[in-house]
């Protein structure tokens, strides 16, 4: 970018700068020499065309729309359309998380996001005994298409995307989706949405994983394959590293982990038959914007670089859109802090603006309570008015990539690549993600991060207001959301009433024949889809592949 003279200048005038302006400026105590972003990447004092020498317009930043979409996905990006605003939400049963949903669409939001509770996840109905307490206290409850029909009463599906957040029991909550349109007259090939789809990184970092790894990623590709012939604007996975960070991994980690993943992924279809330009371009990401500024905004860059350059050579992608890295951003829960509530409004300010600088293409921005509870009302209404405020009032959005060409953040996006890179070819040489899972080397290289990071904090090192500084003994009080805990029985009394009122030999006919077809190499989703329109709930559909496929066990690390 800079001919061989004018570096040389440059080199010699940073040279007079260091020997006779900074020495004799920099007082004792100022700052310690050496300076690292939590990934552990050690920052220079300044930065100056001699830290990108190397970069190549053309080939590695080009133009928004461009391989390789350093500079954004979209030519446009926010100058034609805003991010979509879509706040992660979901409680107790179907009708009060509707009412929610309605509550944030009349207040501008775009996009539903649906969080379920842990018995979903885990693919138990509210009357199973390993649930007491759980029933939809951290996201809905749902055992069967009667919940979704009323979780998306009043909401027209063909005007508004849905992401759910469903792993193991993705191609389950997926079927329900897909009649409830069908009852609504909606056609599956217009509903717009995602589900997250991504059972790799429960194995390493979330937990709610149900079967071994092998049937599990089998179900992962049924819906990839499913949907790329049947809804074409459907994203069909959400390759997730938001978790892998929660757990501890560090911006750098995150990256590789994720698109090791995706790299999983793409061959587990790809071993179908299906040509990679089928079904590359649905995929979609999701990460986590943390408080180091600049990092942050570098590592989305980073990864977008990385997984065009991926896409192109390892998997010979053709279509342009194929190694476009279009992603979801959550602002990190694990950063919010129960001490000083407030100060997370800060944080989730911070982390929501380097998520749009870094070119997200959607966001939610976290409640400032949620270290406490779910977010109230109040919380979510002001978390969505966080984006709203950047959206509309800072001027973020009148630029495509205001930030690229920065000397030190087009330097540190170059260092996160490499750096996420080896991680890849080390996990690739290990025969890849499920062998490195296998291996514990994904666990341990998180948990090893996470156990760093927190010496860290209680040794001062990491500094968090309020917790290891600026502590206050008056910390204001917060009012918390406040959890009906008669929401299991309620739920309990209305699972009972639909088994009595349903037609039970059809819900027994329908689980016998996705037995059957589970135990072939058959895309199970056409056959889920029949078994829930007989009603048939979520654990009995999960008990019967639990049958065929048997349940994952955890391995212990030392």
């Amino acid at each position: 970018m800079f001919s061989k003279e004018e570096l040389n200048k440059i080199k010699q005038l940073k040279k007079n700068w260091k020997s006779k302006v900074l020495k004799n400026n920099v007082k004792k105590g100022e700052r310690k020499d050496k300076i690292e972003t939590p990934s552990g990447i050690t920052l220079k004092e300044i930065y100056d065309p001699l830290n990108i020498k190397n970069l190549d317009y053309l080939e590695h930043l080009s133009y928004p729309g461009l391989p390789p979409y350093t500079r954004g996905v979209y030519p446009t990006m926010y100058r034609g359309r805003l991010w979509t605003m879509r706040q992660y939400s979901g409680f107790a049963d179907a009708q009060k998380t509707n009412e929610r949903f309605k509550y944030l669409i009349s207040q501008g939001q775009k996009g539903l996001s649906i969080a379920f509770d842990l018995p979903t996840q885990m693919g138990y109905d509210p009357d199973n005994e390993l649930c007491i307490g759980e029933v939809g206290r951290v996201g809905v409850s749902v055992s069967s298409l009667k919940d979704f029909e009323q979780l998306f009463e009043g909401i027209p599906l063909d005007q508004i995307s849905t992401s759910m957040t469903i792993n193991s029991p993705t191609a389950i909550l997926l079927a329900m989706y897909i009649v409830v349109a069908e009852q609504k007259g909606i056609e599956k090939a217009k509903l717009r949405g995602t589900v997250q789809n991504d059972i790799l990184k429960e194995y390493v970092a979330r937990g709610t994983y149900i079967f071994p790894p092998d049937p599990s990623l089998r179900l992962t590709a049924d819906v990839i394959e499913y949907c790329s012939k049947y809804m074409p604007l459907f994203n069909i996975i959400s390759i997730s590293g938001y978790h892998m960070r929660e757990a501890g991994s560090n911006a750098i980690q995150e990256v590789a982990f994720t698109l090791a993943n995706g790299i999983s992924y793409v061959k587990e279809v790809l071993k179908r038959g299906m040509n990679i330009d089928e079904f590359a371009p649905r995929l979609s990401f999701f990460f986590a914007a943390q408080n180091n500024f600049f990092e942050e905004i570098a590592k989305f860059r980073a990864a977008r670089r990385l997984w065009a350059r991926i896409m192109k050579t390892k998997f010979n992608a053709k279509d342009p859109k194929s190694l476009k890295m279009r992603f979801h951003t959550q602002t990190a829960g694990i950063t919010l802090t129960a001490q000083q509530p407030k100060v997370n409004i800060i944080r989730v300010a911070l982390q929501a603006l380097s998520s749009i600088l870094g070119g997200t293409q959607s966001l939610h921005t976290c409640g400032a309570d949620e270290a406490l509870s779910i977010p109230t009302k109040d919380s979510v209404r002001l978390s969505l008015r966080t984006q709203q405020v950047i959206a509309y009032e800072s001027g973020v959005s009148d630029v495509i990539d205001p930030l690229g060409g920065s000397y030190y953040l087009e330097s540190l996006t170059t260092e996160l690549e490499q750096r996420a890179m080896e991680y890849i070819d080390k996990i690739e040489e290990m025969g890849g993600m499920a062998a490195a899972i296998n291996k514990n080397f994904i666990q341990k290289e998180i948990s090893n991060n996470a156990y760093l990071t927190q010496k860290k904090i209680e040794e001062g090192n990491i500094k968090i207001i309020g917790v290891n500084i600026f502590q206050s003994k008056y910390d204001l009080e917060t009012e918390t959301f406040k959890f009906d805990e008669s929401i299991a029985e309620k739920k309990i009394k209305e699972l009972q009433q639909l088994k009595k009122e349903r037609d039970n030999e059809a819900v027994h006919e329908s689980l016998i024949n996705l037995k059957k077809v589970a135990a072939t190499n058959e895309n199970i989703m056409p056959s889920i889809i029949k078994t829930v329109k007989s009603y048939a709930t979520l654990q009995e559909i999960c008990d019967i592949l639990r049958d065929v496929f048997g349940i994952y066990q955890k391995r212990q690390i030392f």
